[in-house]
């Protein structure tokens, strides 16, 4: 099959014939239909995160169930699916507390058993446990969840990691209440969920800041009430001029150490700052410390708490109510071929999202 190698940081990713394995045990194959290029992928490419190569990086797909291994019960040939990083044991601490998103013993082959991926004879690293940027993916169960065949996997792929991010921080991790103040910090794929999510939850205001002027539209069709560009403004001092005072929730979804920071900043006493991009390995973010003893919270968030067989279709049904737009999330469409100019459009500030579908 076909799949973009990855080479190591900043080096362009590779078009290369890569053998898959056949599904053993509660394995399933999966033919992708449609890959979304995500920032994620992006921090590893930078050099930000490491991991080893050769891999295949990608982990925002939707596809079709090709084959299943003999333990598979819940999934057949022909099954529409999408996949989530987050795979889980099912029977660790996190799992049997409904913290699947957090599982500390996350399914994977043996050392003793066949690669899963293998290029040239040798060894490929799947990456988080999914590796979408290729023709096919080799996942655990439960690392699939079954969709309707009616919802077009294209958009169906960006709720694969971006809006079960996105949304998810906001409904999940925050929490947030309606007529609620919110901020996004960040007007990107996760950000726009983000902004999806307030919108949904029944925020009352919704500010997104970012440094693309071009990005705005975007970000005010999806549900933004307000706009700043931090480019030209201070957006802390921006946020609590227009709210008087400080938001009650705000989230960075960039993975930025000072867009941490004014997250945190621009929340009013008792205001809650959740981190959901990616900050660089070993950067600490820093704080003013007498600001605890207005009760200001920050927190992280992983996948958005997800429970993503549980809320992927509830997302699909939001889609189908309108009331979580994917197809305005959709910047461009590409083939696999064109992985590397979507990660450049995308460090450009060109796209909200990059979708490569496959044949």
């Amino acid at each position: 099959m076909k799949a973009a190698v990855f080479h190591g940081a900043h080096k362009p990713l590779t078009i290369e014939n890569v053998e898959i394995g056949t599904p053993i045990k509660r394995e399933v194959l999966v033919r992708v239909a449609a890959s979304g290029v995500c920032h994620s992928d992006l921090h590893f490419v930078d050099g930000y995160y490491p991991f080893p190569a050769p891999a295949i990086l990608g982990h925002e797909a939707a596809g079709i169930v090709e084959s299943v291994g003999p333990q598979v019960n819940e999934l057949k040939a022909g099954d529409h699916v999408i996949a989530c990083l987050s795979v889980f044991c099912g029977a660790c601490d996190y799992c049997l507390t409904g913290k699947t998103h957090l599982c500390s013993k996350r399914p994977a082959r043996a050392k003793d058993e066949p690669p899963v991926l293998s290029w040239n004879g040798s060894p490929v690293n799947q990456f988080a446990n999914l590796s979408a940027y290729a023709e096919k993916m080799l996942v655990h169960e439960n690392a699939l969840v079954k969709i309707d065949d009616a919802m077009p996997l294209d958009r169906a792929a960006l709720i694969g990691c971006g809006v079960t991010t996105g949304v998810g921080a906001v409904l999940n991790t925050a929490r947030i209440e309606p007529g609620s103040t919110v901020a996004v910090f960040g007007a990107g794929g996760v950000g726009l969920a983000a902004i999806q999510g307030a919108r949904i939850a029944g925020a009352r205001m919704i500010i997104a800041v970012d440094t693309v002027e071009g990005k705005f539209a975007t970000a005010t069709e999806l549900g933004a009430t307000h706009t700043v560009n931090a480019k030209t403004d201070d957006p802390v001092k921006a946020i609590r001029t227009m709210t008087n005072g400080g938001v009650d929730y705000s989230f960075e979804a960039i993975g930025l150490k000072i867009a941490a920071e004014q997250c945190f900043d621009c929340i009013r006493p008792g205001g809650t700052a959740t981190v959901i991009g990616m900050i660089p390995v070993g950067q600490k973010i820093e704080l003013d410390g007498p600001m605890f003893l207005r009760e200001k919270k920050i927190q992280g968030c992983s996948m958005g708490s997800n429970r993503f067989k549980v809320d992927m279709p509830r997302y699909i049904e939001f889609y189908r109510q309108g009331r979580l737009k994917l197809d305005e999330m959709i910047t461009r469409r590409g083939k696999l071929e064109d992985v590397n100019e979507a990660f450049r459009a995308m460090k450009a500030g060109e796209v909200a999202r990059t979708v490569l579908t496959f044949d």
